[in-house]
């Protein structure tokens, strides 16, 4: 049998429109006790996910947990990516049993889910398992989640994986949804974010462009 290759992308890659991004306790608390990533890399982790789902209008449901009476307020890189959007905000350690959320989940109505958030072994293995099981396609952010130890982060990794979730990284995120440079209404958003929140590969743009007028979208 002969196999015919087609320039089509693969259903497993993501797009803008085939899923919803839930973003689970980016908040004060929550960070302090977390210790398997630093606090500044995960906060710009977060932030590069949030301006990316912001930028390509994906359906995003920010959530917290006991915002006004321990956990404090998410984290502003990514409530300044939503301005107006409302937090729901939980007593429930597994977002998937809030039914505030679930009704969100419903209304928008996608069967692909991605998480990202803190703690790694509790609030993203609870959604993330609960999701599976009823059928969802679920991939989650891993370095935009974080844990007391890198020992609880990497157990809950591989819990997920075995439960058939599917990894991401923050920047992948970001670049599955961009995808070909040639998509110029996303290109100077995609670039912008990437110099502001990505790191090294952000100082790479910044100095392409500044010192040769660098275009990934030119042939």
């Amino acid at each position: 049998m002969t196999i015919t290759a087609t320039a089509t992308p693969g259903k497993s890659l993501i797009s803008p429109k085939d899923h919803t991004l839930v973003l689970i306790d980016f908040q004060s608390q929550m960070a302090f006790a977390t210790k398997s990533i630093a606090t500044e890399v995960l906060r710009s982790n977060a932030a590069l996910v949030a301006n990316a789902a912001a930028s390509f209008g994906v359906s995003t449901i920010l959530t917290t947990v006991a915002e006004k009476s321990f956990s404090g307020p998410m984290f502003n890189e990514i409530t300044d990516a939503f301005p107006g959007q409302p937090l729901l905000d939980r007593t429930s350690m597994n977002t998937w049993e809030d039914a505030a959320v679930i009704e969100e989940v419903n209304r928008i109505g996608k069967e692909r889910i991605i998480f990202a958030g803190l703690w790694t072994s509790v609030c993203i293995v609870g959604p993330v398992a609960s999701a599976i099981d009823q059928g969802f396609d679920v991939y989650f952010i891993a370095d935009a989640c974080g844990d007391i130890s890198a020992e609880a982060h990497e157990r809950a990794v591989q819990r997920m994986i075995q439960l058939g979730a599917k990894p991401m990284t923050s920047l992948q995120y970001m670049l599955e949804l961009q995808r070909d440079w040639a998509r110029a209404e996303t290109y100077d958003s995609t670039t912008g974010i990437a110099r502001q929140w990505g790191g090294a590969y952000g100082l790479g743009i910044t100095y392409a462009k500044t010192m040769f007028g660098a275009s990934e979208g030119g042939h």
